[in-house]
């Protein structure tokens, strides 16, 4: 039986613990993003997506699950250190998380001499501006001599809590009751099989289709977040993606991995930092192996700062109305016009996003007011969105209706307002309004991200914090100075150009930026310093490459790559440059 795979984030589908681990049969799909396309925004791919918090003892952890397969294959089964309370989540807040946090670089441009043509050809810009991108049945305590301890529905699942004190209790249990468990899960689970521990297993309840998969969202006891990645490891591809959002009142860090800072010499700036996550790849692998840490183990710190960057992109006021005038709306097309009007898309308050109905939503429309099946294909050759549908009801119901009644041939406008009003408060407003509460309840955010091969999936990451630390901002900027009055011919477009990176290290261009550098980069190390961090104090310095970095790259006079964030980007013959700093928290 071939496994499916469940994805995490730009990126893709998710497990975890402390977090949580979700398993599931293997291909994966990376989860897309409304917001249109930047190009200073390199692509980035992951198997793992979670956001934590932590308070008072308790882990919340929203989970992205995503999976391609048969629906009666889906399964999903995670360690968990005390009972979970368990509810829905939405995807939304993970394409809100991966905009407004992702990593970007960018440069600023200087010329000298007499340039007629555009040397970027239109590529390259300024750093983008701020704010722009259950049901009855519950069993509880289980027969005697029986590994359950809780089983109930939620949202689309059908899911069971099980003492985790024998692996073959457990395992008979849920093949018994046809849970599916994806091949070799028995032998990575023995890690996680002890007195008081507990596993989660999900599958989707009868009549369920695989559309109908949301995230999911857990609160159990904890006193730090952890991922079972050694779980993982049985359905993870190579250098997979582990993407962690870590909401609390200090910069998260990870305890028991090291954290790297990169090179960024070696980002590719010219195009974006297209090559971002091999240098990511790189600058991991360069992580060695001690008593305490595992090599090839380190994450990186994408974004360190405020959680505010996440003000009113999932809960702003008035959104979605209110829940009993939606239920008194009788007319499908004026209830659709209610939802259209009132947030139920992802366009967001700020309205940077082009409006489109999320996946979850879809699904539960699709139930009660479907698309014509003649409509759908017709979207489906031409490469519509569904979403297209509800956008426009009026237009598609009323006229085009007229025009091309073959497509329409079973529309069926009959519904019941109460049930579709119900089933949109439990899976899309209430989960979106808990998922928003998650910022204004924690007042900092930290992004890291890290890749691990199933082979070095040995130890599970934990989190922890560190008020001492700096910001680390996602938005890098390098400067960039074209030599127009080098070139005798205007209509050449390789011209000469010295950068100068975010830590401040120069790179010449002598035949243009599409050429090669004039220095041997591919000798240098992808990481510029990998450390320790603890839960108080400064980072401490387990590999310093940085001297030689700077003996292949001089550095331009004030470079610095302090805390891991924006260095000088500095002047450049003469031209006056800028300077970024960091906020050390007190």
């Amino acid at each position: 039986m071939n496994m499916k795979k469940i994805l995490f984030g730009l990126i893709a589908g998710a497990t975890f613990w402390a977090g949580s681990n979700g398993l599931a049969p293997n291909t994966a799909d990376a989860c897309g993003c409304f917001s249109p396309p930047d190009p200073s925004v390199p692509i980035v791919q992951a198997g793992e997506r979670i956001l934590f918090s932590q308070e008072d003892g308790v882990v919340t952890a929203h989970i992205q699950v995503q999976y391609s397969g048969p629906a009666e294959e889906f399964g999903w089964l995670l360690p968990v250190p005390s009972i979970p309370e368990m509810e829905v989540g939405v995807d939304e807040l993970f394409t809100q998380l991966i905009d407004s946090t992702q990593p970007k670089y960018s440069m600023t441009a200087n010329y000298v001499g007499d340039c007629p043509f555009d040397p970027n050809n239109g590529r390259f810009s300024s750093p983008p501006a701020e704010g722009v991108d259950a049901d009855d049945g519950a069993t509880g305590g289980g027969e005697q001599g029986s590994p359950l301890v809780l089983r109930d529905t939620v949202g689309p699942f059908d899911f069971a809590v099980l003492r985790a004190d024998s692996k073959d209790d457990m395992f008979n249990w849920l093949a018994d009751n046809e849970f599916f468990v994806p091949p070799n899960t028995d032998t990575v689970s023995d890690p996680y099989i002890k007195p008081g521990g507990f596993f989660l297993a999900l599958k989707l309840r009868s009549g369920q289709d695989t559309g109908d998969i949301q995230p999911i969202v857990l609160r159990y006891e904890s006193e730090l977040p952890m991922i079972p990645i050694i779980l993982t490891s049985v359905a993870a591809d190579p250098d997979m993606g582990i993407q962690v959002w870590v909401a609390g009142e200090d910069r998260a860090i990870p305890q028991n991995f090291f954290h790297t800072r990169i090179n960024d010499a070696l980002i590719d700036w010219p195009n974006a930092g297209a090559n971002y996550v091999d240098v990511i790849n790189e600058a991991i692998d360069e992580a060695p192996e001690d008593s305490a840490f595992p090599g090839h183990h380190s994450f990186i710190t994408e974004y360190a700062g405020v959680s505010d960057v996440m003000e009113n992109r999932l809960d702003w006021p008035g959104r979605f109305g209110n829940i009993d005038e939606l239920r008194n709306i009788n007319g499908a097309e004026s209830f659709i016009d209610y939802l259209n009007s009132n947030g139920y898309t992802s366009a967001g308050q700020n309205g940077f996003f082009q409006p489109t109905y999320p996946p979850q939503v879809l699904n539960v429309l699709s139930r009660h007011l479907p698309v014509p099946t003649g409509l759908a294909a017709d979207f489906a050759a031409r490469g519509i969105s569904d979403s297209e549908y509800y956008l426009s009801f009026s237009f598609y119901i009323n006229r085009f209706s007229q025009e091309r009644p073959d497509l329409f041939v079973d529309l069926d406008l009959a519904f019941d307002s109460n049930l579709l009003a119900d089933e949109l408060n439990e899976r899309i407003v209430e989960p979106t309004r808990v998922a928003g509460a998650t910022f204004t309840d924690h007042s900092y955010l930290t992004r890291l991200f890290s890749t691990l091969s199933p082979d070095e999936m040995t130890k599970d990451p934990v989190f922890s914090f560190n008020p001492d630390l700096p910001d680390v901002s996602n938005e890098h900027v390098a400067e960039i100075t074209y030599f127009c009055d080098q070139v005798s011919d205007p209509n050449v477009l390789n011209t000469p150009a010295t950068l100068v990176t975010e830590a401040g290290y120069v790179i010449h261009y002598p035949d243009g930026v599409e050429e090669s550098t004039e220095e041997d980069l591919g000798s240098l190390p992808a990481s510029a310093s990998i450390e320790t961090l603890r839960e108080q104090g400064d980072p401490e310095i387990v590999r310093d490459n940085t001297g030689r970095i700077s003996d292949a790259l001089p550095r331009e006079s004030g470079g610095c790559n302090a805390g891991g964030g924006a260095g000088f980007i500095g002047s450049l013959l003469g031209l006056m440059g800028f300077v970024f700093t960091r906020r050390k928290r007190s």
